[in-house]
């Protein structure tokens, strides 16, 4: 597939897309070389903003002319554009981050805690802060109004999505919707098939590529249920097949690549969209809590008086 450039996104507040987050988003489009441009951009943007075109070239194992039609894909007229979008949020991330760390830097196996937890919250607080500016905040309050109407909701993922997805399903049972969290393939599609209008699904994937995850939100959207996709990549086939897509945004790091780094931002959004359907059932969810609050009272522990 072709690379096509995608125009930056905007949060309900103005914040405009990340332009690292669009070479993410946009990494399956890329092959051959561009593939290797891009990758090359993310190890090190820094780096990027300070090389010429022939320097990323080289150092990416391409041609100028390639570096030319990986900045016109992104929608930039030339290479000046994009090292001047590149230096331009490199030096914008270094100010806003708070901590004294080159975000992107590899942790090595040497590096004190300190080092590493400043490194780690620099990377979730960029992950956050572009996953914002990516969320349709009008698809949210769609999913959420099709949840907080549903009979029943799917929730469909696996791996460490699976995780995330059973988060959710946690919070809304905790205000009276009927969720149900499936991992297994089986299991799942069978729970799919007896889906219908009225019914919501909702499939959880960072690549947007998990095989057992997309036949379960096709088999529960070929009945009629509305379908939701949580992914950080909006033409994966997992967003092709749903009514909803919902976008996040990762930083990875050392020993957390993109699939692990992507819990933080998935749980973000998990958490406005839950949010946002307790906001539309308010008074059953505020009985519902206070029933279950009841329900599990006699198992904490009281405070002993002295």
């Amino acid at each position: 597939m072709s690379a096509t450039a995608v125009p930056a996104a905007r949060s309900a507040d103005g914040e405009t897309e990340s332009l690292l987050t669009r070479i993410r988003a946009q990494l399956p489009e890329f092959t051959g070389a561009l593939r290797r441009v891009a990758d090359h951009v993310l190890a090190d943007p820094a780096a990027a903003a300070r090389a010429t075109i022939v320097e990323l070239a080289e150092r990416s194992g391409t041609s100028p002319a390639t570096v030319t039609r990986f900045c016109r894909a992104l929608g930039f007229d030339g290479y000046a554009d994009l090292r001047l979008g590149i230096a331009g949020e490199t030096g914008r991330l270094a100010r806003s981050a708070g901590w004294q760390v080159d975000i992107g830097r590899e942790i090595q196996p040497t590096d004190p805690l300190e080092r590493v937890l400043s490194q780690l919250m620099a990377a979730d607080t960029l992950a956050m802060r572009d996953t914002a500016a990516r969320i349709d905040l009008s698809a949210v309050e769609r999913a959420a109004d099709a949840i907080a109407a549903a009979s029943r909701v799917d929730i469909y993922g696996a791996s460490g999505s699976a995780l995330v997805g059973e988060e959710l399903q946690f919070s809304l049972h905790r205000i009276g919707i009927a969720a149900w969290a499936w991992t297994d393939i089986h299991n799942g599609l069978a729970s799919a098939a007896l889906l219908g209008p009225g019914d919501v699904a909702l499939g959880i994937s960072h690549s947007g590529q998990t095989r057992e995850t997309i036949e379960m939100i096709a088999e529960a959207g070929s009945h009629g249920a509305t379908t939701i996709a949580l992914t950080s990549f909006p033409r994966s086939p997992l967003a092709d097949v749903a009514d909803f897509v919902l976008l996040t945004a990762t930083q990875a790091t050392t020993f957390r690549p993109d699939a692990l780094s992507a819990r933080h931002p998935q749980l973000v959004v998990l958490d406005l969209l839950y949010i946002a359907v307790a906001q539309r059932t308010h008074e059953r969810s505020h009985a519902a809590f206070q029933r279950t609050a009841r329900a599990v009272e006699a198992h904490r522990i009281k405070e002993v008086a002295e």
